[in-house]
């Protein structure tokens, strides 16, 4: 249990959660399918920098970020991946690359994805590559306080899935 400063935080502010444990997994369609959670309900943070500041963009597993869309977004040319080394001091008590989507414990600010705010619930690692946490999304929203955009794209549908990125151009 890494993350205990996330359970705290959950407990003090009375939110419902389920604690979900699996084998060892380190993308987040392979947790989301271990886990029987659909991959747009699973909620993958990625790291970003805006203008050198970093930030969770947080968004389906199923999905992609659109740099393209967040530079627009934000009026920067500046909007790149962060690299592991950048960010890992941030969460010292997470694995790297199962951060939770909770930028205020972090001092991050946090974006979200609007196909991702559409759910009910949400499930995310709550850091480690063996636990996931699954609550409310109405709960993570009023906690968090994330800026919804949408900068992301479906990586896989059908023609006419209106969540493809060709189906916008």
């Amino acid at each position: 249990m890494p993350v205990k400063k996330l359970k705290a935080f959950l407990d003090e502010n009375q939110v419902k959660y389920v604690v979900i444990r699996h084998s060892s997994a380190y993308t987040s369609q392979e947790i989301a399918a271990k886990s029987h959670v659909s991959g747009k309900e699973f909620a993958k943070t990625v790291i970003v920098k805006v203008d050198g500041k970093m930030a969770m963009a947080v968004l389906p597993a199923s999905y992609q970020v659109d740099f393209d869309l967040l530079k627009e977004i934000f009026g920067s040319s500046h909007v790149d991946l962060a690299k592991e080394a950048e960010f890992q001091r941030f969460f010292p008590d997470c694995e790297i690359g199962a951060m939770p989507p909770f930028g205020n414990l972090y001092d991050m600010e946090v974006f979200v994805a609007e196909t991702l705010a559409e759910d009910e619930e949400i499930a995310f690692n709550a850091g480690s590559h063996t636990e996931m946490i699954k609550m409310n999304y109405a709960d993570f929203e009023r906690l968090v306080e994330p800026r919804v955009f949408k900068f992301s794209w479906k990586m896989v549908s059908m023609p006419g899935d209106p969540s493809e990125r060709w189906a916008y151009e």
